[in-house]
C-alpha cells in the first residue's frame, strides 16, 4: 500500500525515537534511586501492601506476581539499560519486529512501575510516557519509512496534550480568562526554577501577553497539526518554542520535553536522512500497525468525549495499560505560595527554647537564601508531594506520617531524597515537628540588601512536636 508510509519523516522519526529513548532513561534513573524510600518493601508506601488489596485487572505489574526491592531495582536498572540500547539505534540493528520487540520492554517495565507507584505516580506525564511508548513500538525502524497512521496517532496525542490543557484553564480559574494567572504562578508553581524569580518579576502586561500566547498555542494551534503541509510544521513549531519558554520558566519533570519530542514527530523535513529506495513494509506489519489505530481510535471515545465536557477532568487514565488518556495542567493557580518546613531537635522533651534543625529538600524552596535549581526532566517526587500537602494536609494523610517516621529513624533510603539532613541517620532526633510558612519572592531591592531570593512568614503549625511511640 502506497498510502501506508511518509518517507519526508524519516528524520524526524529518528530524532523522535532517540529523545523518547532519553526520557525513559530519565525516567527509570529515578525509579532506580528513589524507590526504597517511597514504595519499596520499607518505604512509605510499600509495594507488598498495595498489591495485596489491588487485583492484576486493575493494575497489571509484573510486581503483582513478584515484588522484592531487589527484583524492582533489576526492573529499574534493566529499563536504563534497555533507553540506552535504543538511545544508542540498537534497534535499527535488528530485523523490524526485533526492533518492535525492544520498544516494548521498557513500556512493560514502566508500565509495572506506574501502576504500581500509587501517589508518587500519579502525575500526568507518567500516563503520557507510557501512551507515547506504546505508540513507539509501532513506529517501526531503518526497514520501513515511517507509518503515516502512527504518525497520525502522535498528533492525536499531541491534540489532547495541548487542547486539553487549554480547555481546563478556560472552565477553570477565572485568573486565566482574565489573562492575569500569571501574575501568581511564577512564584506558586510545584518547584521554581532558577529563572522562576526573574520571570515572575516581568512586567504585568508581558504576563498578559504570556497568557493570550498560551491560549492560542493550546487552543488554535492544535487544530492546525491535522492540516497539510508545511501548516502542520509551523503549528508544531510554535508549541516547540512554548514548551521552551516552560522549560525556562520552572521544573515540570518531563511533561515539557515529552511534548516537544511530540512536535518533532509533525515536523516535515523534506525526506532527509531517507535511504534513496525505501523498503516496502512487510504486510503482516500493515496488518498491525492498521489494527492498533483501529484500537486506538476506538478507545479515544472516552478521551474525546471527557474533552468536551463540562466537567473535564485532566491527567486520567480510562484503561489500566495507560493507551489513550486525558491530560491538562492548572486548572486552578494559587495566589499563595505556602511550603511545610520540616525540623527536628535532639532534646529528650520539646521547649519554647530548643534548638529545632531544620531539613532542607534537594528542590522545594526552604532556605530562603538558596536559589532554586534546574532539575527537569528529572523528577523529584517527594518535593513535588510536599507541594501538594502544603495545599492541603489530605494531600498527605498516606504518606506525610510514615516520612515523620523514618526520619525519627534515620532511614539512610529517605535521608538520601534530602539535600541537607542536620541529623546523621546514626543518631537521628527525638522529635519531629513541622511548621507551615508563606513564602514569597523578594524585590530586586530586597534581593541586593539581603541576598535571598525568597521571605517568608511563619502561618501555622503543620504537625506538632512527634516522637516514635515506641523505644528504637
Amino acid at each position: 500500500m502506497e498510502w501506508f508510509t511518509a518517507e519526508q519523516y524519516w528524520l524526524g522519526r529518528l530524532v523522535f525515537q532517540r529523545a523518547l529513548a532519553a526520557l525513559y532513561l530519565v525516567a527509570f534513573l529515578g525509579a532506580a534511586l528513589q524507590f526504597r524510600a517511597l514504595i519499596g518493601e520499607r518505604g512509605m508506601l510499600p509495594v507488598p501492601r498495595y498489591v495485596e488489596r489491588v487485583p492484576f485487572r486493575r493494575a497489571p505489574s509484573l510486581f503483582q506476581l513478584h515484588y522484592s526491592d531487589r527484583f524492582f531495582s533489576l526492573v529499574a536498572w534493566s529499563g536504563c539499560a534497555c533507553a540506552l540500547a535504543l538511545l544508542a539505534g540498537a534497534d535499527g540493528l535488528l530485523p523490524l519486529w526485533g526492533g518492535m520487540l525492544l520498544w516494548v520492554v521498557p513500556w512493560v517495565l514502566y508500565l509495572s512501575i506506574v501502576n504500581v507507584g500509587q501517589t508518587w505516580y500519579g502525575f500526568g506525564w507518567e500516563s503520557l510516557l507510557l501512551e507515547v511508548g506504546f505508540l513507539a513500538v509501532f513506529l517501526g525502524n531503518d526497514e520501513t519509512a515511517p507509518p503515516v497512521l502512527v504518525l497520525f496517532l502522535l498528533r492525536w496525542v499531541l491534540f489532547r496534550v495541548e487542547f486539553g490543557a487549554g480547555l481546563i484553564k478556560m472552565r477553570g480559574d477565572a485568573c486565566w480568562r482574565k489573562l492575569t494567572c500569571l501574575y501568581f504562578h511564577h512564584e506558586t508553581q510545584p518547584m521554581p526554577g532558577p529563572l522562576s524569580w526573574f520571570f515572575h518579576h516581568l512586567p504585568k502586561p508581558v504576563h498578559r501577553m504570556e497568557v493570550a500566547a498560551n491560549h492560542f498555542t493550546q487552543l488554535v494551534v492544535p487544530v492546525l497539526l491535522f492540516t497539510p503541509q508545511p501548516v502542520a510544521t509551523a503549528a508544531a513549531c510554535l508549541m516547540i518554542a512554548t514548551q521552551l519558554w516552560l522549560v525556562l520558566s520552572g521544573n515540570f519533570a518531563w511533561l515539557n520535553w515529552l511534548t516537544i519530542v511530540l512536535a518533532v514527530s509533525v515536523v516535515d523535513l523534506g525526506g532527509a536522512g531517507a535511504p534513496s529506495t525505501s523498503p516496502s513494509p512487510p504486510l503482516w506489519y500493515e496488518v498491525v500497525v492498521i489494527a492498533v489505530t483501529a484500537l486506538i481510535l476506538g478507545l479515544s471515545y472516552r478521551p474525546a468525549r471527557n474533552l468536551f465536557s463540562r466537567r473535564q477532568i485532566m491527567n486520567y487514565s480510562f484503561d489500566p495499560l495507560h493507551l489513550v488518556n486525558a491530560y491538562g495542567a492548572f486548572g486552578s493557580v494559587s495566589r499563595v505560595r505556602q511550603e511545610v518546613v520540616i525540623e527536628g531537635t535532639a532534646d529528650t522533651a520539646p521547649r519554647q527554647e530548643s534548638e529545632w534543625r531544620e531539613y532542607e529538600f534537594k528542590g522545594k524552596p526552604g532556605d530562603v537564601r538558596r536559589w532554586p535549581r534546574q532539575f527537569a526532566p528529572y523528577h523529584l517526587r517527594l518535593d513535588w508531594m510536599m507541594w501538594f500537602a502544603a495545599l492541603s494536609p489530605a494531600y498527605a494523610r498516606s504518606w506525610f506520617g510514615p516520612l515523620v517516621e523514618r526520619l525519627l529513624d534515620g532511614d539512610r533510603d529517605t535521608l538520601r531524597l534530602l539535600r541537607h539532613v542536620p541529623f546523621p541517620p546514626d543518631a537521628p532526633p527525638t522529635y519531629i515537628r513541622a511548621r507551615l510558612y508563606r513564602y514569597r519572592y523578594t524585590t530586586w531591592r530586597e534581593l541586593r540588601e539581603t541576598g535571598a531570593c525568597w521571605e517568608r512568614t511563619y502561618v501555622r503549625e503543620f504537625l506538632p512536636p512527634t516522637r516514635v511511640s515506641s523505644p528504637r
